[in-house]
């Protein structure tokens, strides 16, 4: 058995017995951290925590490794709610076309994008995504992050999506950390399907869902809901059938433009509704009488140059927010959280603690994750981390870029 005290521990971040499972309006920027405090785990599960002052001895203290944590934080590691983990090549030569002038939506009406990222895809193998996602995942573990949702969405075929899926499937069985699947096809009609959406939709729904419920291969199902994309008719169908299946929805809606997909994934029982650069006093009505996770994507409005959330509207409206990476090759290729939490401090003007409340409980939330992750307490075996020696827990944020990760406990 492996028996872990780490002591001196300047704060001991989201720590307790009665942590709620989310947090929401003016509550969200409350945050408990035990000073000078002890965490003494066996086999990574926590036994104890406390102040200093209240630690007694375990057992035989040569069979317990100590780490002096003097000047360090330790806290839950970051939930990553949204993001497109497994993907074939990067896209900076799109990068380079948004520099010159052109928008995402050009970019895409061109061939670029996501279709861009499909034709890709469809050329490499099984093993080469798994590789290839599995070299991501252990990137974003080493910068904090504990558990991950990853959406399929560049096949857009029956072979290439069902490919994806069985990656993530192999990615989940193979690491320690949570990870959660969302069946994307949804994601853009295909260049064949351009003028036949029905085609399309149908394939979706006859074809791939029958078989993605077959291999057990997604817990969520998503659909991007926007202008030249899938219009709020078509998401509905799509995710009533998803249901059918038993797979909950989680819904791309407002990035461009606000069709009225918010409320319509509220009514169908969305567990999220991610992006929302765009939102009005109709959208946050819905939000007001449901259970849904609003999620904030603070690394694509970065990248892309777009409206960032505006996350003091919907604080002040009393709901809960998330915050996601987005990561993918096209509007986000970061992984780091803890830049996430930098931006969203200083372009959404959340405070450190807000954030980080919409980095883990909330965002645990957004995957169903809300029992186990995003808090430290008695019994839980979720991911933690031990930062570096730091003036203060704002400074995380503050220092934006800065790795300030001294490990990881999965």
């Amino acid at each position: 058995m492996q028996k872990i005290l780490i002591k001196n521990i300047k704060g001991l971040v989201q720590a307790g017995e009665d942590i709620p499972l989310i947090r929401k309006g003016k509550d969200m920027q409350e945050l408990p951290i035990v000073k000078n405090a002890f965490l003494y785990l066996e086999d990574n599960e926590v036994i104890a925590y406390g102040k200093m002052d209240d630690w007694k001895e375990i057992g035989s203290s040569s069979d317990i490794e100590i780490i002096d944590a003097e000047g360090c934080f330790v806290l839950p590691a970051f939930c990553d709610s949204h993001t497109h983990t497994v993907f074939s090549k990067t896209r900076e030569e799109e990068f380079v076309d948004r520099i010159h002038g052109m928008s995402y939506e050009e970019i895409a009406l061109k061939g670029g994008g996501i279709l861009n990222s499909a034709a890709k895809l469809a050329e490499m193998t099984e093993e080469e995504l798994f590789n290839s996602a599995q070299e991501r995942i252990q990137k974003m573990i080493a910068c904090g992050t504990g558990a991950i949702e990853i959406k399929s969405g560049y096949g857009l075929s029956v072979a290439a999506e069902l490919k994806m899926l069985r990656v993530i499937k192999k990615l989940k069985a193979t690491n320690k950390i949570e990870i959660k699947a969302t069946f994307l096809g949804a994601h853009a009609f295909p260049l064949a399907y351009k003028e036949n959406h029905r085609g399309y939709i149908d394939l979706i729904i006859k074809e791939l869902l029958p078989l993605i419920a077959k291999e057990e291969l997604a817990e969520y199902i998503d659909v991007f809901c926007e202008k030249n994309y899938f219009s709020v008719d078509e998401m509905a169908e799509i995710i009533s059938a998803g249901k059918e299946y038993g797979l909950i929805p989680k819904v791309h809606v407002n990035q461009f433009t606000i069709l009225g997909g918010v409320k319509k994934a509220v009514e169908m029982g969305a567990l999220s509704v991610d992006h929302l650069e765009e939102i009005d006093q109709e959208d946050i009505l819905a939000l007001q009488n449901s259970n849904c996770m609003p999620t904030f994507l603070p690394g694509c409005s970065h990248f892309l140059g777009i409206p960032f959330g505006a996350a003091r509207k919907i604080m002040a409206a009393d709901l809960p927010l998330a915050l996601a990476s987005d990561f993918n090759p096209g509007s986000a290729p970061n992984y780091n959280l803890f830049t996430i939490w930098s931006l969203a401090c200083i372009k959404m003007k959340m405070t450190p603690e807000e954030a980080l409340n919409a980095l883990t409980i909330n965002s645990a939330y957004a995957m169903g994750l809300q029992g186990t992750h995003g808090k430290i307490c008695l019994g839980s075996k979720a991911p933690i981390i031990l930062t570096k020696a730091i003036p203060s827990l704002a400074y995380l944020p503050y220092s934006f870029g800065e790795v300030n990760v001294s490990r990881v406990f999965i």
